[in-house]
């Protein structure tokens, strides 16, 4: 018995994918709101959170016969409760960054070309007529540093290589990184130790790190003065690692040469906000990962892992130990 806990905020793709993923091998249940809690949950052996952003602690205990909570995501900032999540008899387990890797790459490489081109401005003089301007840039040996070197940072660096981007990347584990470094080729791969320096050199700065105490902030007010007054900053990941007020007066000074951010420290953002009138800065309301392709994808995986847990089996991708 199987458990869907939908989240509102999504396409009712998710949910579709997620229903023929796990076909009529299960007994699949949807999470009906008007419902009774309890009786929705009573042996429930499976239960799969949209996101990790619909489950409660109620619910959490209300789940006494699962042997799996399997979260429909990849960050774990959204989970309500999740230390209290950790503690409990069953597994827990997300849909980790390899099965929405490539979207978010493909929006951090829009981001870099739309910046680089100058593409608000060249809206803007399409619309009055101005013709030949603005004399935009090229991406040709211009320094990207991507700091997180995991799954969607790896996914830029092969898309930007092919731009004649230099790649500098950043990440902590680095016997990790080191294994497709060969593939990649970066110029350079180091730990967090090195973020200072590389940031003082980068063209374009890209963001992949999950958020927790240790990232949180990671681009402040100090680390932003070390930028290139040229630099722009890309972040797909979570608004949190960057300090927004810091990045705001940066940008709206001209300290920094521009932003390219699907992601924010309150979502939804103020578009209201003088910093996003800008031109160099451009903005999407999270959907760097909400793409029909992660979507397949984080649903064959929450399928295996049903699969896994109706055969005895250790469930994947666990991040309660």
């Amino acid at each position: 018995k199987v458990l869907f806990l939908p989240m509102s905020a999504f396409t009712t793709q998710w949910q579709d994918d997620l229903v023929a993923a796990i076909g009529d091998r299960h007994d699949l249940a949807i999470y009906d709101e008007s419902r009774p809690l309890a009786e929705q949950f009573t042996g429930a052996e499976v239960v799969v959170d949209m996101g990790g952003s619909v489950g409660t602690r109620l619910m959490y205990d209300a789940a006494d016969n699962a042997g799996l909570w399997q979260i429909l995501g990849t960050g774990l900032d959204h989970v309500d409760d999740i230390d209290y999540l950790k503690t409990k008899a069953f597994a827990v387990a997300n849909t980790p960054g390899q099965f929405s890797s490539v979207a978010l790459a493909e929006c951090a490489m829009m981001f870099i070309l739309m910046l680089a081109r100058r593409v608000d401005e060249a809206g803007a003089n399409f619309e009055s007529s101005l013709m030949y301007e603005p004399l935009a840039d090229e991406l040709e040996r211009k320094v990207l540093v991507i700091v997180g070197f995991g799954a969607s940072g790896q996914e830029l660096a092969r898309r930007a290589r092919s731009f004649g981007m230099r790649i500098r990347a950043i990440d902590v584990r680095l016997e990790i990184a080191n294994e497709i470094a060969d593939e990649i080729r970066p110029e350079s791969l180091g730990g967090p130790d090195t973020l200072d320096r590389e940031l003082a050199g980068a063209d374009f700065i890209s963001l992949h790190l999950h958020l927790n105490d240790q990232t949180r902030h990671l681009i402040d007010a100090r680390r932003i003065a070390l930028m290139k007054s040229t630099a722009c900053v890309i972040n797909v990941a979570r608004g949190g690692l960057v300090d927004d007020a810091a990045m705001h007066q940066a940008l709206l000074t001209g300290r920094l040469g521009g932003a390219g951010l699907d992601v924010f420290s309150q979502e939804p953002a103020d578009p209201t906000l003088p910093v996003y009138q800008l031109s160099n800065v451009i903005t999407t309301p999270h959907i760097a990962g909400v793409t029909s392709g992660t979507s397949r994808r984080r649903a064959a995986a929450a399928a295996e892992n049903v699969d896994r847990i109706a055969s005895g089996l250790e469930p994947l991708f666990r991040v309660d130990r």
